[in-house]
């Protein structure tokens, strides 16, 4: 076992992540080197969203606050505190602060290797124009991110 709290939320506003631009949100990671599993801790800053994306690994995402719409393949779903969304694997999703607070969110997902596809972006500025970037597997242990 191994216990998280008090985390260390990290700004979104890397320009090393070009398609996922978020200056008013943060988020840190929860990981074990004995378990199978990652759990990203995030909180999506008024106005800001995830933009929409895939993995090839199944995701659950568990509300703690605010309210946020939230897509999953062609379905848009309002959602709040207390709430959990499946999100299979393959399944295009993303989620938009709607309210007037910051979104505190859990994702967790059932390996320690979590590969990311962007379908839309956040773009970084001087990046506007620009088509995602390729999709890239991140290794919640080590910190490596290999191409997918």
């Amino acid at each position: 076992m191994s216990l998280h709290r008090d985390f260390d939320l990290q700004p979104l506003s890397d320009l090393g992540d070009v398609d996922d631009w978020r200056p008013n949100s943060v988020w840190s990671l929860a990981s074990d080197e004995r378990a199978e599993m990652a759990v990203i801790v995030e909180e999506i800053g008024v106005g800001d969203a995830i933009p929409l994306h895939v993995h090839s690994i199944d995701e659950v995402l568990l509300y703690q606050s605010g309210k946020a719409e939230v897509r999953v393949d062609d379905e848009t779903h309002h959602v709040r505190a207390g709430d959990i969304v499946v999100v299979p694997a393959g399944t295009s999703h993303g989620t938009r602060n709607m309210g007037s607070e910051v979104v505190r969110l859990h994702a967790v997902f059932p390996s320690h290797r979590i590969d990311i596809q962007y379908l839309e972006r956040n773009p970084a500025p001087g990046t506007e124009g620009d088509d995602p970037q390729p999709g890239v597997i991140w290794d919640t242990r080590t910190g490596a991110v290999e191409p997918l």
